[in-house]
């Protein structure tokens, strides 16, 4: 059981101990008693689980990225089309395929 849950448990049982210990009162000492010393193993089970649930190191949060992404400009994605379609114009003149880079099959 994870340690923040055994604390949930643990302080719940506490809390009902604590109202029936008020509701038994005024009854048998006896009673009252028991119930004082089962209230003080919770307590002790409770500290022992909080101190083996020490907060661990705080994780740092992540990095953000830039807020603004580059993009490309008009005059950017202009010269980038003009430069592929210069390589394909070579390629089909040398018989090759632009993408693949093998030679062209010839059709009747």
């Amino acid at each position: 059981m994870k340690a923040k849950k055994a604390l949930k448990r643990l302080t719940r049982v506490e809390t009902l101990l604590s109202s029936v210990i008020d509701q038994y009162a005024a009854n048998g000492s006896s009673l009252r008693e028991l119930l004082d010393s089962a209230k003080a193993s919770v307590g002790s089970a409770k500290e022992t689980v909080d101190l083996k649930a020490a907060p661990k190191a705080a994780k740092k949060p992540p990095v953000k990225a830039d807020s603004s992404k580059r993009r490309l400009s008009a005059e950017g994605r202009k010269k980038i089309s003009q430069a592929a379609k210069r390589r394909w114009a070579i390629a089909k003149r040398s018989g090759v395929s632009a993408v693949t880079g093998r030679p062209l099959n010839k059709t009747a």
